[in-house]
């Protein structure tokens, strides 16, 4: 028998692993890429449950699943999609095309992309305490207007904020990657609130541009949230999207982890889920149940856990179905909820009958639904 023993490794390289090789011929890989170390849900912009396109969608309406916009009233306006054109590796992008321009945003302007982070999900950062870590935030951005772009981190627990810059030079694909240092002072709590905002700014006002980036962790300010970011907004014809969004803890900025649609889906509906699921359904079934009285049906719907009870909104146009007839829903209630189950009562004007069973369903509406949402 005979014994191989490596005593070099030659033509081996990577992005973020490395292999140290001893004298004795023993080999040890420093691993750097491990799995679930992606803070970002929804970073490759896959999941779209609410829909694809939202034409200058209300102040903090969320778009794709995750990600919401911040858009002070009146001008600029914008359109967010979801869309296909994206860097190698990847199929979707969050798209921002701008729809009315602002060539001269007022002071107490802003618009930007908006994340939220689960408080409990970046206790590994230490945050708060002598042995606090560092983290890196990566992604990647394509747009038409060059120029220096910002990005501002929010401690919800403590009011204290990080911001940086990135510049775009080209009108290409390219993946930035923002530093963000260790912080010991402001632990964040371990429970289910919000723990980190990161916003990515398009276009400000002097309200929040006029003082000097946070480049370490400090109180925080309104005036050095966005210090020096272009006016995305001066054009109609200016788009800017993104993709690949990573945060992870480390001062090295990794390859980028995929996980599979069904697993990114499953962590989305923490926060949002609605009622029929999927594709739309002009018929969809949302739950089954008894009818209370002449005008209120109880409607059971269980659901996979989300972070909190949710809030239930009726969506389009839905009917109870009863014996062998149909009743359209005028509005809704909820009760008796919890994180994976809520009683919805359908309210209709008349015409049910005590102690029958029941259905609500989308009554021919290809955006009939029921929400639930449980967002930071």
């Amino acid at each position: 028998m005979s014994t191989l023993k490596v005593g070099a490794i030659r033509g081996v390289s990577a992005s973020s692993d490395a292999l140290t090789v001893a004298n004795d011929g023993t080999c040890t890989a420093n691993i750097t890429n491990k799995p679930n170390r992606n803070l970002i849900i929804n970073g490759a912009m896959n999941v779209a449950q609410r829909g694809t396109s939202f034409a200058d969608p209300a102040n903090s309406a969320y778009n794709l699943d995750r990600f919401s916009q911040q858009n002070s009233s009146g001008t600029p306006a914008f359109t967010f999609s979801q869309d296909s054109d994206a860097p190698i590796g990847f199929n979707n992008s969050l798209k921002v095309a701008c729809t009315t321009a602002d060539a001269s945003p007022a002071a107490g302007s802003f618009s930007r992309i908006r994340y939220s982070v689960e408080a409990q999900d970046l206790q590994p950062l230490a945050k708060g305490t002598a042995s606090a870590k560092a983290s890196t935030l990566s992604f990647y951005v394509k747009t038409n207007k060059t120029g220096v772009y910002t990005v501002f981190v929010y401690d919800d627990d403590n009011n204290r904020m990080f911001s940086a810059s990135y510049t775009v030079s080209d009108t290409n694909w390219n993946r930035y990657t923002i530093s963000i240092p260790a912080d010991t002072t402001g632990a964040i709590a371990d429970d289910n609130g919000a723990g980190f905002h990161i916003h990515w700014g398009l276009s400000l006002g002097s309200n929040r541009t006029s003082g000097s980036l946070a480049s370490t962790w400090a109180a925080y300010s309104t005036a050095n949230e966005h210090v020096g970011n272009v006016n995305f907004a001066d054009n109609t014809s200016n788009v800017w999207a993104i993709t690949g969004v990573q945060l992870e803890v480390g001062s090295v900025a990794t390859d980028f982890e995929h996980r599979s649609f069904g697993q990114e889906l499953a962590l989305c509906k923490r926060y949002y889920q609605q009622f029929p699921q999927g594709p739309a359904d002009t018929y969809g079934p949302v739950g089954v149940g008894r009818i209370r009285n002449s005008t209120n049906a109880h409607i059971i719907v269980f659901f996979p856990e989300m972070r909190s009870s949710p809030t239930c909104t009726k969506v389009g146009n839905l009917r109870i179905l009863h014996a062998a007839t149909s009743t359209g829903v005028n509005s809704i209630s909820s009760s008796h909820m919890a994180r994976n189950v809520i009683f919805i009562e359908g309210i209709v004007s008349s015409g049910l009958t005590q102690g029958e069973g029941c259905i609500m369903t989308v009554n021919n509406d290809t955006n009939g639904k029921i929400t639930l949402a449980a967002e930071l």
